[in-house]
C-alpha cells in the first residue's frame, strides 16, 4: 500500500516573517507613490490623477508576479461594484452607438481606483499622510481660486457706448472681454492693440456673459474719435471681471464643485474626529474649512451647496459632540447667507427658483429623458448606451428638438436607467446602500474599540489614533 502525501506550498504571503526581495519593495514603494500623486493631484488635474491610477494598476499587477504575493481581502461591495461594471459594459456593446459606449468603458473601469488604493495601503500613518496630502493640495487650488478672483479677470465692460466698434460687434454692458484673437486681455490698451492691427478681417474678441463664453466679431480700425483708450473704444466705463464662477484648476466649475464638496466632508470629518480641538491641527483645519467653503461658494453650484450642508449635517449628528455641533451650527449660518447673497449677485436667482432658465432646462430634459426611457423595452433593459443620446438627440427630438442647448439628464439615477437600463440603476442604488450599511458597521465597530481603549477618545477616529 502507497501512501501518498500532499505537499502543499506554503503561502508566503500570510506569513510576515518572511523577508520581501528588492523587487517587491520596489514596487510596492512605486504603488505607494502613486496614491500619493493620485492625492496630490485628484483636487487639480483628473488628467494626471487618471495617469498616477493607471501607473498604479500596472505596479499592482506586477507584484502578483513575485511571491510572497498580495492577499486580496474582500470587502461588502465587491458583487455590487463588478455586478455594475458588467452590466454597465453589455449596455455598452448593446448600444446604439457600441464604439462610443464602449470607448466610456475607461471611464467605468476607475471603480478599480478603489482595490488599488484599500488593497495597498500599508499602515495608518499612510493613510493619515494621503489624507493630508490631499487636503494641502486642495487648499493650493482654494488659495488660486481666491487670489485669481480678488486680481480679477480681464475686461468688464460696466458702460459701453452705442457707436462703439465693440458694440456693433455684439458685445454690451456687463460682458467680461478675456481674449482678442486667443491673446489674453488684461487692460483696455491690449484690446486696441488689436483693433488698430492691419490683419484682414475682424478681431475676434472671447467674452464671459452668464456663464457662456461666446466669441464676437469685432471690427478693425473702426475706432471713435478721442484722445484716449476708452474714448477711442466707446468705454465709458470698465473694471476687472470678478463674476464668474469658481473652476479652480480644473477649467469646469461643476466638475470643481462636486470634488470640492467631497473635500469639504472629508474635512469636517477630521475636524470632528479630533480627540484634542485646542490644537495646531485643529486650527489648520478650520483654515482648511474656511478656504474649501468659499471656494464651493464662488462656484455658484447650488446642488454641491446642498450636498455639503447634508454631509455636514450627517457627520455632525454621527460623531460630534454637543459643543461642537453648536460651534459649526453658528459658522454655518454666515456661510448660508453668503452663499444666497452670491447665487442672487452672480445668477440673479433664488436656491429655489422656478423662473431660472436652469431649472426650467433640467425640469425638459427630465421629461424627455423619462419618455425616452420608458419608449422600448431596449431601453428599460438595457439603455441606450453611454453618450448616445450625442449622436441620436435629433432623432428622437430631445432638447426641445434643439431650441434649448443639448446636454446630459442632470439626473444620475435618470441618466444611468436611461444610458444603462433600470438593472444597470438598481445594483447601482444597491451599491450605495451596502456602502451605507458599511460605514454604519465600521462606526459601531469603532464604538466597541474606542470604549476598550479609551472612553473619552471621540466615536469617530477614523485614522487619527492608533490602536
Amino acid at each position: 500500500m502507497r501512501t501518498v502525501v500532499s505537499v502543499e506550498r506554503p503561502d508566503r504571503a500570510s506569513n510576515p516573517t518572511v523577508e520581501k526581495t528588492p523587487i517587491i519593495k520596489l514596487l510596492e514603494a512605486l504603488i505607494v507613490g502613486c496614491l500619493f500623486l493620485i492625492a496630490a493631484f485628484a483636487p487639480n488635474s483628473i488628467a494626471v490623477t487618471q495617469g498616477a491610477w493607471l501607473l498604479g494598476m500596472l505596479f499592482w499587477v506586477l507584484r502578483f508576479a513575485f511571491y510572497p504575493r498580495p492577499i486580496l481581502k474582500q470587502t461588502p461591495l465587491d458583487y455590487a461594484l463588478f455586478g455594475f461594471f458588467i452590466l454597465s459594459g453589455l449596455s455598452s456593446f448593446l448600444s446604439y452607438e457600441p464604439f462610443v459606449s464602449v470607448g466610456k468603458l475607461r471611464a467605468a473601469s476607475l471603480f478599480t481606483i478603489v482595490y488599488l488604493v484599500a488593497q495597498n495601503i500599508p499602515s495608518r500613518k499612510v493613510v493619515r499622510l494621503l489624507a493630508l496630502t490631499l487636503l494641502a493640495s486642495a487648499f493650493v487650488s482654494a488659495i488660486y481660486t481666491v487670489g485669481e478672483r480678488a486680481i480679477g479677470r480681464g475686461v468688464k465692460v460696466q458702460s459701453l457706448k452705442n457707436e462703439s466698434p465693440l458694440y456693433l460687434g455684439g458685445i454690451r454692458p456687463g460682458d467680461t472681454l478675456l481674449e482678442v484673437d486667443r491673446t489674453k486681455i488684461h487692460t483696455p490698451e491690449d484690446l486696441l492693440k488689436a483693433l488698430t492691427k492691419s490683419d484682414k478681417g475682424p478681431a475676434l474678441v472671447k467674452t464671459y456673459r452668464h456663464e457662456l463664453l461666446p466669441t464676437f466679431k469685432v471690427p478693425r480700425g473702426k475706432l471713435l474719435p478721442g484722445s484716449t483708450t476708452l474714448e477711442e473704444l466707446g468705454i465709458e466705463s470698465w473694471s476687472k471681471g470678478r463674476d464668474w464662477r469658481a473652476t479652480g484648476l480644473y477649467g469646469q466649475f461643476v466638475t470643481y464643485a462636486e470634488a470640492l464638496q467631497l473635500i469639504l466632508a472629508l474635512t469636517v470629518g477630521l475636524f470632528v474626529a479630533l480627540p484634542r480641538k485646542r490644537s495646531w491641527i485643529s486650527v489648520g483645519f478650520g483654515v482648511a474649512l474656511i478656504g474649501f467653503s468659499y471656494a464651493l461658494i464662488l462656484t455658484v453650484t447650488r446642488a454641491s451647496w446642498l450636498a455639503f450642508l447634508v454631509s455636514t449635517a450627517v457627520i455632525i449628528l454621527v460623531g460630534a459632540s454637543r459643543r461642537v455641533l453648536l460651534i459649526l451650527g453658528l459658522l454655518a449660518i454666515p456661510v448660508v447667507l453668503v452663499g444666497l447673497f452670491v447665487l442672487q449677485q452672480q445668477r440673479n436667482v433664488a436656491f429655489i427658483d422656478r423662473r431660472d432658465q436652469s431649472t426650467t432646462w433640467r425640469q425638459t430634459v427630465w421629461r424627455e429623458g423619462f419618455q425616452l426611457l420608458i419608449s422600448k423595452p431596449r431601453h428599460l433593459i438595457v439603455g441606450v448606451g453611454m453618450d448616445s443620446i450625442k449622436g441620436h438627440w435629433r432623432e428622437w427630438g430631445m432638447f426641445d428638438n434643439g431650441r434649448i442647448p443639448w446636454g446630459h439628464m442632470h439626473s444620475n439615477m435618470l441618466q444611468l436607467a436611461l444610458e444603462r437600463g433600470v438593472p444597470t440603476l438598481i445594483v447601482w442604488l444597491i451599491l450605495l446602500a451596502l456602502y451605507v450599511r458599511m460605514l454604519f458597521m465600521l462606526i459601531t465597530r469603532m464604538k466597541r474599540e474606542s470604549k476598550d481603549v479609551d472612553a473619552s477618545v471621540p466615536v469617530a477616529l477614523g485614522p487619527w489614533i492608533d490602536h
